[in-house]
């Protein structure tokens, strides 16, 4: 199965609106990344490399688009998560908001989206991680 985790800052207290708001950055974020990515980015990947992106965000579009919600307790723990799935070239963005409406005009990182990848591989990331 093919699924999207999206992994949210617990700590910063956001109202549920942006909660969903973020969420929903950190989702669409992972799809204009590779889809609309330049050809020099593309080339640095390698084809085989983009096509298989490409091809699990096909997979997940086209099927049941699952998408699972789980939270960390610091900016750390979200950094940390999302360096492993760059490390080990999963499809995934991290969403810095820039800070208008809650953190007093600072750049705060508020979540990541990991996937749309193969479920065993996210969930070695993800799977301890406690649903928000």
């Amino acid at each position: 199965m093919i699924k999207q985790v999206i992994v949210m800052r617990n700590d910063l207290n956001m109202r549920k609106g942006k909660m969903c708001a973020q969420c929903a950055h950190a989702s669409i974020k992972v799809l204009t990344d590779i889809c609309y990515a330049t050809p020099e980015i593309r080339t640095e990947l390698g084809d085989e490399e983009t096509e298989n992106k490409l091809s699990k965000i096909d997979e997940w579009l086209e099927g049941l688009f699952t998408k699972i919600v789980v939270y960390v307790n610091s900016e750390k723990e979200l950094d940390d998560i999302y360096k492993i799935a760059k490390f080990l070239n999963m499809n995934c963005s991290m969403v810095v908001d820039a800070g208008l409406t809650e953190f007093h005009g600072v750049e705060t990182k508020t979540c990541c989206a990991i996937g749309p990848d193969d479920s065993e591989k996210i969930d070695e990331i993800t799977g301890h991680l406690p649903l928000l």
